[in-house]
C-alpha cells in the first residue's frame, strides 16, 4: 500500500483544472452494455474504480481501448453473464449499475453483492423497486438474481428516495422499454443528468432531464455515440475548500459556476465565498473563515440533502474547513451512519470537535492541526484527511491511500501544482 508525505503549513495557490467526474464515468461505462455498437467516452479519469470497472466489463466480454490520456472506446457487441468476478464486484458500489443494463440487453444476470466505502447502510430496496416497475423480476439470495422476459415494460415509480444509483439503474433499463415510463421523486445530481444526455445521445427519449421527474419513451434499441464526461464537481468543491481554509488563493477552471449554486450558498455558513468567472470558480481565503451565525442567534447548522442541497459526499471536506473557522458550528449528516467517523483523526490532529452520535458533530476553530500518522477510511474521508495534512504543522503520514486514488485522479499532481509539499512513496 502507497502512503502520502504531507509537509503542512506551506502556502497554497495556483489554478487546476478538474478532471471527469467518477460518479458520471462509471455509469456511462454501464451504459456501454445498452449497444452493441462502439461509444468513445471523453475527459474519463484514470482512477481506481474506472480501472476496476473496466476488468468487470471486460469480464462480460466488452473490449475497450484507450485512445488518448482520458479517452477510449468501449465495444459490448458480444457479452456474457456467465462470469462476473465476486472479487471486483466487492471493490465498488457501481458494480451495482450492470444490473438495469444487463437486465434490459439480456435479459438476466447473477451479481455479486457490490462492495465500496464503509460509510453506512446503503440499502439497494430502490434498485430493486425501479426495476420492479418496469417487470424486471429481481430477488436477493446471497447475490442479486435478475430475469426478464421480453423487453422491460413501462411504468410509474415513485421512488422512496432519491438515490442517485437506483435512479440511473432504473433509467438505464427503462430507455429499451416497451412504452412510456414516468419516473418521480428521481435524483437530479449532474453525474445523472450526464448520464441521461448521454442516453439521449445514444437513441434514447428521456425529457424533464435536471428535474426530480422524468419521463422516457422507451426504444427498441440505442447505437454508438461519443461523450464527454462533465468535470468533477466532488473535486472542484475539495480545492477550493483546501484553498479557502488555509488561507490560500485557489483557481478551478474548465466548469459552468450555475451548478455549484447549492454548494457555494451553504459555503457562506462557513464564510467561504466564492467569485465566479465565465467557466471558473475563484476562491481567496487570505481574510480568514468565520462561522455565520444564524439569524436567530443560535448554533449554524450544515446538513446533507439531495441535490441540489449540499451534497453528503462534500460534509468530511466541509468539516475540515470548519476546524480552521472562527467560531461554532453544528454539522448534521442525514444520510450515512458512518460519514463522521474519522473526526477521531481531526481530534487527533488538535481540531475541536465533538461527535454528538453518528450523524452530528460539533465544531469549534480555529484550530492549529498537529502532524500525525493517520489512515484514509474511504474516498471523500481520505481527501479531507489530506487537507488537513497540508494546513497541520509538521510532516504528516497518510495511509491507505488507495481509497482516495479511488475517486480523485492525479490528486499528487494537482496538490504540488497548488504549492502543498506531498510525496507519493511505498
Amino acid at each position: 500500500m502507497a502512503r502520502y508525505l504531507i509537509e503542512g503549513g506551506r502556502p497554497i495557490s495556483g489554478s487546476i483544472t478538474p478532471s471527469g467526474n467518477k460518479n458520471e464515468s462509471l455509469p456511462a461505462l454501464a451504459a456501454c452494455l445498452l449497444t452493441p455498437e462502439p461509444i468513445t467516452l471523453h475527459r474519463m479519469p484514470r482512477i481506481e474504480d474506472v480501472h476496476v470497472m473496466l476488468s468487470l466489463l471486460a469480464d462480460l466480454g466488452v473490449r475497450y481501448q484507450w485512445i488518448g490520456e482520458n479517452s477510449l472506446v468501449v465495444e459490448a457487441a458480444n457479452i456474457s453473464v456467465a462470469s462476473i468476478s465476486h472479487e471486483r464486484c466487492s471493490k465498488v458500489r457501481a458494480a451495482i449499475l450492470l444490473l438495469g443494463p444487463l437486465l434490459a440487453r439480456v435479459g438476466k444476470v447473477s451479481l455479486p453483492l457490490p462492495g465500496g466505502d464503509v460509510i453506512g447502510a446503503r440499502k439497494i430496496d430502490c434498485h430493486f423497486e425501479g426495476l420492479r416497475a418496469l417487470s424486471c423480476q429481481v430477488s436477493l439470495d446471497r447475490e442479486i438474481l435478475g430475469k426478464l422476459e421480453g423487453r422491460p415494460k413501462g411504468g410509474r415509480l415513485f421512488l422512496q428516495e432519491p438515490s442517485v444509483t437506483a435512479t440511473e439503474n432504473t433509467v438505464m433499463c427503462a430507455v429499451l422499454a416497451d412504452g412510456e415510463s414516468v419516473l418521480e421523486n428521481v435524483a437530479s445530481e449532474p453525474h445523472v443528468v450526464g448520464l441521461c444526455h448521454m442516453l439521449n445521445a445514444m437513441g434514447a427519449k428521456i425529457s424533464g432531464i435536471g428535474s426530480n421527474r422524468l419521463v422516457i419513451e422507451g426504444v427498441t434499441s440505442l447505437h454508438g455515440t461519443v461523450h464527454t464526461i462533465g468535470p468533477d464537481f466532488m473535486e472542484v468543491a475539495s480545492y477550493l475548500c483546501l484553498g479557502a481554509a488555509s488561507g490560500g488563493k485557489v483557481k478551478v477552471q474548465g466548469l459552468d459556476p450555475s451548478v455549484y449554486q447549492g454548494i457555494l450558498k451553504t459555503w457562506l455558513k462557513l464564510g467561504i465565498t466564492v467569485s465566479k468567472g465565465q467557466d471558473s470558480l475563484t476562491v481567496d481565503g487570505k481574510d480568514g473563515l468565520v462561522i455565520k451565525p444564524d439569524i436567530s442567534g443560535r448554533v449554524t447548522t450544515l446538513y446533507s440533502a439531495p441535490w441540489p442541497g449540499f451534497p453528503t459526499d462534500l460534509m468530511s471536506v466541509a468539516i475540515v474547513a470548519a476546524t480552521q473557522a472562527e467560531g461554532t458550528i453544528l454539522f448534521f449528516e442525514k444520510m450515512f451512519e458512518g460519514r463522521m467517523f474519522f473526526t477521531d483523526s481531526l481530534i487527533h490532529m488538535g481540531a475541536k470537535i465533538v461527535l454528538c452520535d453518528p450523524h452530528r458533530a460539533v465544531v469549534s476553530g480555529k484550530s492549529q492541526l498537529l502532524a500525525a500518522r493517520i489512515s484514509s477510511p474511504d474516498v471523500r474521508a481520505g481527501m479531507a484527511l489530506v487537507m488537513a495534512a497540508c494546513m497541520a504543522k509538521g510532516t504528516s503520514e497518510i495511509h491507505n491511500v488507495y481509497l482516495v486514488e479511488r475517486g480523485y485522479d492525479k490528486v499528487v499532481e494537482k496538490l504540488s501544482s497548488l504549492g502543498v509539499a506531498i510525496k507519493r512513496e511505498p
